[in-house]
């Protein structure tokens, strides 16, 4: 229409300048002016059907693509640090893969920093980067029981709370989680996921009550560290504590050493890696701390002072042949959660800290995992002992637990597929007290569907009934508990993990 009125206005003028009997020179001068202005007309219609089909481009770009943000356009020499430095190429992304590791509660469970830093060495994590992700587990079961009401694994709190009678069965969420991983140039990361679990939520009442369907910040950290110019990281925040390896070979089950000592806590970490060491120191706050982790703070169990802490080295032997490494690990802590005065409850207030040391050892031979781990306390747990009759012939006890378990990887209709077995057990009381041990047994196969879909199933023997909160008794009459080592449950389980 422009380019219409254009023209006709054009061509009035130059009716009017021959009309007003100016040269003829005059007239071809305007007719020369015309063709230039219809030249521009043209070619500025041009470049506006070009701005329109980048438009077009850019927002089904916004539609189908993982990025959030229109490019940046071109700038100068000189402005182009300072956007650097301000941070403006930024985008958010996905990496299936990556938030599968991050999210993934069986392997690296108090290493994920070192993974962390890891994906970013090997470029799998750009800088000045937002990576979103997640993860879901979705599982159905049947178990059985010689005890009414009495079922003692550890991946639902064993309470009749959760399970009454003698068979028991669900379908059900576990878990569900969301992750976010910013990082803010070479060297810093800030790292948060949030949890999901009514399962094994210490809310009050039944799986389906509010106070157990919660989401939390189950662990956030900043990170500083770049393996490519440094081997020494560091971090603040909520995280695992080092104490341990903790892993397990089995697809979905928590080893019972992760459960007895895996270790949440406020804190700062300091770690080094380089050449197959590996060396970890935390201060971690005192206080009774989220998971494993207790030291008195002025005789309260307020978390008011960096008094614990824990430190770990592990190293690793490369074999020279394909995959194979063998790793061995050793851990110290200066205030395990056994400590506790009887009756015991969970997070009370210690008289004293009762530190705790682990070994652990893992060997990769090709598709073949192997590994092992022992944890221990230095001091027996007081609350162990009931002093009413007839329970008190039972003294205080040293916490230990123990793990020997392999995983044999194979390929099944052109999938990764997992074969485990993994026996592991917590030992709290001496020979023939009701409380003296509960044992798992796990037989397990995984089939991933990809990078970050898992199916799973296993069969679990749990042997004897064990609970931490009043162990030796205290919530029933003088002299009872409900622990009961001759407690035995037996279950099938079947689900899925899918991470993005």
């Amino acid at each position: 229409m422009i380019k219409s009125l254009a023209i006709t206005t054009i061509s009035l003028f130059a009716l009017s300048v021959a009309s007003s009997g100016y040269a003829q020179e005059k007239t071809t001068v305007a007719t020369d002016n015309l063709a230039k202005i219809m030249e521009r007309l043209e070619r500025l219609e041009m470049e506006n059907k070009q701005y329109k089909a980048r438009l077009q481009e850019i927002e089904q770009g916004l539609e189908d693509s993982t990025l959030t943000r229109i490019p940046a356009p071109a700038v100068s020499t000189k402005e182009a640090p300072r956007m650097a430095a301000g941070g403006t190429d930024g985008v958010i992304k996905l990496n299936h893969s990556y938030s599968y590791d991050m999210l993934d509660p069986t392997l690296n469970i108090n290493s994920k920093q070192l993974l962390l830093l890891q994906h970013k060495q090997d470029g799998r994590l750009a800088n000045n980067s937002v990576y979103i992700g997640g993860s879901i587990t979705a599982i159905a079961n049947y178990w059985s029981s010689n005890r009414d009401s009495e079922f003692g694994y550890l991946m639902r709190h064993p309470t009749a709370n959760n399970q009454v009678g003698k068979v028991v069965s669900e379908a059900t969420i576990h878990s569900a989680q969301t992750s976010f991983t910013a990082n803010i140039g070479d060297w810093v990361t800030a790292y948060g996921e949030f949890l999901y679990d009514p399962e094994q939520s210490f809310g009050a009442g039944t799986n389906t009550a509010l106070s157990r369907n919660q989401v939390q910040l189950r662990q956030g950290y900043v990170l500083f560290g770049n393996l490519n110019k440094s081997p020494i990281y560091g971090a603040i925040g909520k995280m695992n504590t080092p104490f341990g390896l903790t892993d397990t070979v089995n697809p979905f089950t928590g080893s019972t050493n992760w459960h007895a000592f895996g270790g949440l806590a406020n804190g700062a970490l300091f770690g080094y890696s380089k050449n197959g060491l590996h060396i970890r120191a935390q201060a971690v706050q005192g206080g009774s701390q989220f998971r494993a982790a207790n030291v008195p703070v002025n005789g309260t169990n307020v978390p008011s002072k960096l008094n614990n802490y824990v430190v770990d080295a592990n190293y690793t032997f490369n074999l020279g042949e394909g995959s194979k490494e063998i790793m061995f690990g050793a851990s110290y802590e200066r205030g395990s959660a056994y400590c506790q005065s009887f009756p015991v409850v969970h997070f009370q207030v210690c008289p004293a800290a009762n530190p705790a040391w682990a070994a652990y050892g893992r060997a990769r031979l090709g598709n073949l995992t192997l590994q092992a781990e022992f944890d221990k306390t230095v001091n027996v747990w007081p609350g162990t002992f009931n002093p009413t009759a007839p329970l008190d012939i039972f003294p205080a006890s040293k916490v230990s637990s123990f793990l020997l378990g392999g995983k044999y990887t194979t390929t099944f209709k052109d999938k990764k597929a997992d074969l485990s077995f993994e026996f592991s057990n917590f030992v709290a009381g001496p020979d023939g007290s009701p409380w003296e041990r509960q044992n798992q047994w796990v037989v397990g196969s995984a089939l991933f569907l990809s990078e970050s879909a898992k199916l799973f199933t296993e069969g679990v023997l749990v042997e004897g009934y064990a609970p931490l909160n009043f162990i030796s008794g205290g919530n029933l009459a003088p002299g009872e508990t409900h622990s009961d080592v001759d407690a035995t449950s037996i279950g099938v389980i079947i689900g899925v993990n899918v991470a993005y």
